[in-house]
């Protein structure tokens, strides 16, 4: 049987939740170390990860490396953040219409495996997941969690696939922002953009050619995993 993989990210692709969990994140961060985050314009870090944006906040504060400890730490008071914002601002946190159903009916799907690869932490990762309904026991993924590139984080996926010995007639990738743009074309992988709001060409500009605004139309998506291609390189 010829499988397909498909990839998703988290945040901004199955779930609305970026702003406020980035503001959990430096406003955790200002609570822990009393000082204050520097930029939740993940964009300007090296790579748009939990670990390589935490250790590099605290490598250029404090002319250290963060410890394992301190950074398990930082996320129980990361987690219990993001857990309270839920419990009082539920509707912030909303599903990406029919992202549940779609990763369920690709569950039920014998040519289809379903992947989550994620710049976030595991344990956030899961409360998101959890938060909106996605069934995650039979998904193969890989957070940021000793991942400093997401390039290693998709890497993570493949090698849970290869230890099953699974093999694939096509692998996409389906995310939101402009790093997963450049990660899909760095590891020469179809990508499917999501934008809710329709702004296209944030993600075309970038190379990016298949780009969906939400899971609405089943049939729309999974045309999209048919003719979704690698981005281009643009001059």
């Amino acid at each position: 049987m010829k499988k397909r993989l498909i990839i998703f990210d988290i945040d901004g692709t199955l779930l609305y939740s970026n702003r406020i969990d980035s503001q959990c994140f430096a406003d955790t961060y200002e609570k822990v170390y009393q000082s204050k985050f520097p930029s939740i314009d993940w964009s300007k870090y090296p790579h748009v990860t939990d670990d390589t944006i935490f250790k590099t906040v605290i490598q250029n504060h404090f002319q250290r490396e963060a410890t394992n400890e301190e950074m398990h730490d930082f996320q129980n008071e990361y987690v219990a953040s993001i857990q309270v914002k839920r419990e009082k601002q539920p509707y912030e946190f909303k599903e990406v219409p029919n992202a549940r159903k779609t990763i369920e009916h690709l569950l039920e799907n014998d040519v289809y495996e379903v992947g989550i690869a994620t710049g976030g932490w595991r344990r956030p990762a899961m409360v998101k997941l959890n938060h909106i309904g996605i069934p995650t026991s039979d998904l193969h993924m890989s957070f940021a969690d000793g991942n400093p590139t997401r390039e290693d984080i998709i890497n993570g996926v493949f090698q849970q696939t290869n230890s099953k010995e699974l093999t694939f007639e096509k692998i996409v990738y389906v995310g939101d922002a402009a790093w997963d743009v450049r990660t899909t074309r760095n590891l020469n992988l179809p990508f499917i953009g999501v934008r809710r709001e329709g702004d296209f060409d944030v993600l075309k500009k970038l190379g990016a050619q298949t780009i969906i605004s939400d899971y609405k139309d089943f049939d729309l998506f999974m045309s999209a995993i048919e003719s979704s291609e690698t981005p281009k390189f643009v001059s």
